[in-house]
């Protein structure tokens, strides 16, 4: 997994990021049947927007990632919140096998959560680590949390593509693991290494940005070799505005996407 979101970064993606709805956790927890008992992998989790609120439904939640930042930011969210039951470790996706070591037969995982970071890992070779770490009806759910910013079907995203491409003198056509593609790319690498009932649940809802979300977020997208320094933000955010059609409240359909398995 690729690492560059710390520091400036990584305080705005725990102030901006967009959380997860309760209808995606109410599904993640009817399919995989999760329990009190249960253990919970987030794979890159972040800053916890997924780890904290499922902590809540759960026995206990590990929440890995490579950045030292977000895992700093993840545990003093959960302390702040009264959240004991999360474990924090550094560490890839390449590092699951070891983690699978170390868990030991005797602590089989429920679910392994990969919340809009799938795009940055080997995701064949972690569905084939992760296969043997699951109990009984445990398995893998994918999520993709709504389309970035710079790529939605409407004028106030459109522009700001055009703005960003010009300022960074590149074009901007990832999808980041979003893209309908993605969905069915994954979905058939997870029936392929041995996942069943691989299936897709969408859950969609409107919701409106201010300027200053839209520029949060958009901070906490922004790799930190590339992010504008705090000298160059004012020039940056003004060249935004500028080209925006309007100072918000900027309205966007969001589309959580997510693709599970159970482990045979």
């Amino acid at each position: 997994m690729t690492v560059g979101f710390s520091g400036d970064v990584a305080e705005y993606y725990a102030k901006f990021r967009r959380g997860y709805p309760e209808e995606v956790l109410d599904f993640l927890q009817d399919y995989f049947a999760l329990t009190r008992d249960d253990d919970v992998l987030d794979l890159g989790c972040g800053t916890g927007q997924l780890a904290l609120p499922l902590a809540l439904r759960v026995g206990n939640v590990i929440g890995m990632d490579p950045e030292p930042d977000m895992l700093r930011l993840a545990r003093r969210a959960a302390g702040e919140r009264g959240i004991r039951n999360t474990t924090w470790v550094l560490g890839a996706d390449t590092d699951v096998p070891a983690l699978g070591a170390l868990l030991g037969r005797g602590s089989p995982l429920a679910m392994t959560v990969i919340g809009q970071a799938l795009h940055w890992m080997r995701h064949e070779e972690l569905f084939r680590d992760l296969l043997p770490l699951f109990r009984a009806g445990g398995g893998v759910a994918v999520i993709a949390n709504g389309t970035p910013l710079w790529l939605q079907e409407t004028a106030w995203s459109r522009v700001l593509r055009d703005c960003l491409e010009r300022y960074f003198d590149t074009e901007l056509a990832a999808s980041c693991g979003t893209a309908d593609e993605d969905r069915l790319r994954y979905a058939r690498a997870l029936d392929g290494t041995g996942f069943s009932d691989v299936r897709s649940e969408v859950i969609s809802y409107a919701d409106e940005l201010t300027l200053s979300r839209l520029l949060g977020g958009l901070y906490s997208a922004i790799p930190e070799e590339e992010l504008p320094t705090p000298a160059e933000r004012p020039r940056f955010e003004a060249e935004i505005r500028r080209a925006l059609p309007h100072d918000g409240p900027f309205a966007e359909r969001v589309d959580v996407c997510v693709v599970v398995g159970r482990s045979v």
